[in-house]
C-alpha cells in the first residue's frame, strides 16, 4: 500500500507509513467487483423451480445445495453473495417435498371416484342409446304394420329405414368397431307384432360386439360395465340397468 504523502510503499494492512509515520488511508479489503455469486446458490434456485415441473425431483439436490452454499457464504467473509437465491431454493424445495405427498394422497383418494364417474357417465350413454334404437323400432313398426324387425337383419333395417346412425349401435364401454353392434336384439321377438308382446319382454340387450347381433340370454353381456350388469331396453320402450344377480329374473318370451 502507497503513502499518499511520501509515496512509500507499505505492507498489506498497515495503518502507519514506516517511512512518515503518518497514517494510511483505510480501504475495504474487498471491492464489491470482486464479490461473486454462489455457484450453489444458484444451482440451488434453478433445481427448485426445475422441481416445480417434474414432481419435485430436484427438490433434494436443490435442498443440499441451498444449505451448503449459506455455509460457504457464511464462511466467505463477503466474498460470496446469493443467499436470497439459496434461501429461495431451500423455500421452493422444502415446501414442494411436503405438498407432493399431500397431492400423491389427494390423486389416490379422487381416482377410484374419477373412475366411478367415467363408469357411470358411459352407463348413462349407453342408456341413452338404447332409449333412442328403442324409439328407431316404433318408428319402424309404424312402417311394417306393428311388425318388429328380422333379427338377422334388425341393425341394418334400422339404419336404412329409420335414419339411425351406426355410432348408436355401440356402447361407449365396449370394444365394438365400425359395423359391429354393442346390443342384440331378442331372437323371439322377430317379425313377431308388437301387439303379441308383453311390455316387460326383453327387446334390445348388451353383448359381444358384431354384425346384426340377435339371440337370448345365452350372449347377454355385462364386460361393457365392469360386470356390474348391463342395460336393457324393453318392449314397452323403456331403459333399466339390471344388475348382475338380477338378470336371471328377465323375461325373454311372450309366454
Amino acid at each position: 500500500m502507497y503513502c499518499p504523502k511520501c509515496g512509500s510503499q507499505n505492507s498489506e494492512g498497515a495503518k502507519v507509513c514506516r517511512s512518515c509515520s503518518k497514517p494510511l488511508p483505510v480501504l475495504s479489503d474487498i471491492s464489491q467487483a470482486g464479490i461473486k455469486t454462489s455457484a450453489l446458490a444458484i444451482w440451488s434456485f434453478v433445481l427448485a423451480l426445475i422441481g416445480l415441473f417434474t414432481l419435485m425431483i430436484t427438490a433434494l439436490p436443490a435442498l443440499i445445495c441451498g444449505i451448503i452454499s449459506l455455509v460457504k457464504i457464511s464462511n466467505s467473509k463477503g466474498q460470496l453473495k446469493g443467499t436470497g437465491l439459496a434461501v429461495t431454493g431451500i423455500a421452493l424445495s422444502s415446501i414442494g417435498a411436503i405438498i407432493l405427498p399431500l397431492l400423491i394422497m389427494m390423486l389416490a383418494i379422487l381416482m377410484p371416484a374419477l373412475a366411478k364417474v367415467r363408469v357411470l357417465a358411459q352407463t348413462t350413454m349407453c342408456a341413452t342409446n338404447l332409449s333412442g334404437l328403442g324409439k328407431a323400432i316404433v318408428v319402424y313398426t309404424e312402417d311394417y304394420n306393428g311388425t318388429y324387425p328380422p333379427a338377422d337383419s334388425w341393425c341394418d333395417e334400422l339404419i336404412k329405414n329409420c335414419d339411425v346412425s351406426p355410432e348408436q349401435f355401440r356402447c361407449p364401454g365396449s370394444d365394438a368397431t365400425e359395423g359391429n353392434a354393442s346390443y342384440a336384439f331378442n331372437i323371439n321377438l322377430s317379425g313377431k307384432k308388437t301387439s303379441e308382446i308383453p311390455p316387460d319382454v326383453v327387446l334390445l340387450f348388451e353383448t359381444t360386439p358384431a354384425v346384426n347381433p340377435a339371440g337370448g340370454p345365452e350372449i347377454l353381456s355385462t364386460d361393457n360395465h365392469q360386470r356390474d350388469g348391463c342395460n336393457v331396453l324393453f318392449a314397452d320402450g323403456h331403459v333399466k340397468f339390471i344388475k348382475s344377480e338380477e338378470l336371471d329374473d328377465l323375461r325373454w318370451t311372450s309366454e
